[in-house]
């Protein structure tokens, strides 16, 4: 009898045990250049295979996204709309985010001693964040919208902080893609559905490796935070727990406040209704943690608990997996903010408006596959000039908290699938398949 593997949220978990155990021991017992040597290397490889994998997967996971919204001719009022609803979710949800994050700020939680430490051992550079906002400020109020504009792509690929330039082109390439006449366009098509099928594939070979990481990240950070000092993991635990909750109370409006609102004011479903409804979705994106992996369940409750009509939940639900990622951007946003906090970095207007640029964008392309948000974060992290090793304050988080963000993930895509059905006048939810709902809300 062969035995059971353990999955990967288990493998994450004991790799994040096992560096937190070994980080302490370090500490008590005096080893610190050993794992600083031996062991956090492990976790720079890591971090280094997110960044490699980054720009491959945003540009190619954008076009091939863009393209197949062809529909779009066919459907362009449902079209609209479904990229309306789902631009504006995504802004609310970054805009939480942001809100949440400044009010709490956990960063702050590392004591000023610690965070200037992590400043000095991660960022040597750390005074590049104020040279771009005094760079933005005396470049003008639009200088952020001319340096999106790439002169060189192959320029903007070979730098992470260039991402935006990256995105740019992707949405130029998919859109004339969609212009181009469809047999023309047919090679280019297959070219970039293999080549997103083998980037998912790389993806998960990162994945794969990730409990390594994880392991050799938090056991270097312990070391590095707390030298010889044992307070200081302590301080570093409180500090991830403010921010873990941060994120959690976000994440817990948008399921429990945003949506309700929006479905009860736009539809006569009830939200306890709803939220039944979509539970088996919500209960696999949450062991799954991949809106790709839900979206069949998703389209199946959606059709048959909510009467959405099979045109609008095929054209919509699809869509949402790739471009609407409302639990991604609040976490994202949170994560931004308190990792820079944590090194020190003093965030203006300037850098917080180009959170909200990156993490929209970003998760337009993001895709719906465990780990994705680790990798999404990199752009954004580059974007505002934070070291992207900050990630090794938040990855030993990440599994629980991916898991919950893809929860709201997935009801965003069904919330908005349920409004543009209602506004088109194709939603007949009832009770026994009794007609309820035929005519347009708005």
């Amino acid at each position: 009898m062969k035995k059971k593997k353990l999955n990967l949220v288990s493998r994450i978990g004991i790799g994040m045990l096992t560096g937190v155990l070994l980080g302490m021991a370090a500490i008590y017992m005096d080893f610190g250049p050993f794992i600083s040597d031996w062991v956090k290397p492990f976790g720079t490889i890591f971090i280094k295979m997110l960044k490699l994998i980054a720009v491959p997967l945003i540009l190619i996971s954008l076009i091939d996204g863009i393209s197949n919204l062809t529909d779009i001719a066919k459907l362009s009022r449902i079209g609209g709309k479904t990229i309306g609803f789902y631009l504006a979710t995504t802004l609310l949800a970054i805009t939480i985010g942001l809100f949440l994050v400044n009010i709490v700020n956990p960063g702050a939680y590392l004591p000023p001693d610690k965070r200037e430490e992590l400043r000095a051992k991660f960022a040597p550079d750390a005074q590049l964040t104020r040279d771009k906002a005094s760079d933005v400020k005396e470049g003008g109020p639009l200088k952020i919208m001319v340096d999106i504009v790439p002169d060189n792509l192959f320029g903007a690929m070979t730098n992470n902080a260039q991402m935006l330039q990256v995105i740019f082109f992707s949405f130029m390439f998919g859109i004339a893609m969609i212009m181009t006449p469809k047999e023309k366009v047919k090679p280019v098509k297959r070219f970039f559905r293999s080549s997103m099928e083998i980037i998912l594939r790389m993806v998960g070979i990162i994945m794969k490796y990730s409990p390594f990481g994880v392991f050799a990240l938090i056991t270097g950070l312990i070391v590095d935070v707390a030298g010889d000092d044992p307070a200081g993991a302590l301080d570093l635990f409180k500090a991830l727990g403010v921010y873990g909750l941060t994120v959690v109370a976000g994440l817990a409006f948008m399921i429990f406040g945003f949506y309700p609102v929006l479905i009860t004011m736009f539809t006569k479903i009830k939200y306890i209704d709803f939220f039944k409804g979509i539970f088996p979705a919500q209960l696999l994106a949450f062991s799954t943690s991949s809106s790709a992996a839900t979206l069949p369940v998703t389209m199946e409750r959606v059709e048959k608990n909510l009467g959405v009509s099979k045109e609008v939940a095929s054209f919509v639900l699809p869509m949402g997996a790739t471009v609407n990622m409302d639990g991604t951007s609040i976490h994202q946003s949170i994560s931004a903010v308190f990792i820079a906090v944590a090194f020190g970095h003093d965030l203006g207007l300037a850098d917080q408006l180009m959170i909200v640029l990156t993490v929209t964008l970003s998760s337009i392309g993001a895709a719906a596959v465990p780990g994705a948000g680790l990798i999404m974060l990199t752009i954004v992290l580059g974007a505002i000039g934070v070291e992207p090793e900050g990630l090794a304050l938040i990855i030993a988080l990440d599994r629980p908290l991916d898991m919950m963000r893809t929860i709201v993930n997935v009801t965003g895509d069904a919330t908005v699938a349920t409004l543009v059905a209602s506004s088109e006048g194709e939603l007949n939810y009832g009770i026994d398949n009794k007609l309820l709902e035929k005519e347009s809300k708005f």
